[in-house]
């Protein structure tokens, strides 16, 4: 399952792996989620609103935050996470071990990504455009 804001990143989600895509801002697609996972990977690295998706998790679910927004995300309502004994964590990137589990993991998952080799002179340039 992947949650996006943008509509328009629903078939490149799709091609790349994803089995659904809810676009986050569709109260209708998301109220279809509510209570209904055990657990969420949030890697949105921009301050957002979290109580939408705490509430899509199961009794005693965890949402872990792993992007890094420059400035903070509007807290949480407490009733949220204490009604369904919800948990709110966070992680730094894992190491080698971590990483290489997740690789396993995209890999017998079919989850791929979109790549682009470059070379190391348009390195600036890439960095721009990525921007």
């Amino acid at each position: 399952m992947l949650f996006t804001t943008s509509p328009g990143k629903k078939d490149d989600a799709l091609r790349l792996g994803a089995k659904e895509v809810v676009v986050s801002k569709n109260s209708d697609e998301m109220n279809a989620h509510l209570n209904s996972f055990d657990f969420i990977l949030n890697t949105v690295a921009a301050p957002h609103d979290l109580d939408p998706f705490l509430t899509l998790l199961k009794l005693d679910g965890t949402m872990t935050l792993v992007g890094a927004p420059s400035s903070p995300h509007p807290w949480p309502g407490v009733f949220g996470l204490i009604m369904k004994r919800r948990r709110l964590a966070g992680s730094l990137i894992g190491g080698i071990p971590e990483t290489q589990q997740m690789l396993d993991f995209c890999a017998e998952h079919g989850i791929v990504a979109d790549i682009e080799p470059i070379a190391m002179a348009q390195i600036n340039e890439a960095y721009e455009r990525m921007l």
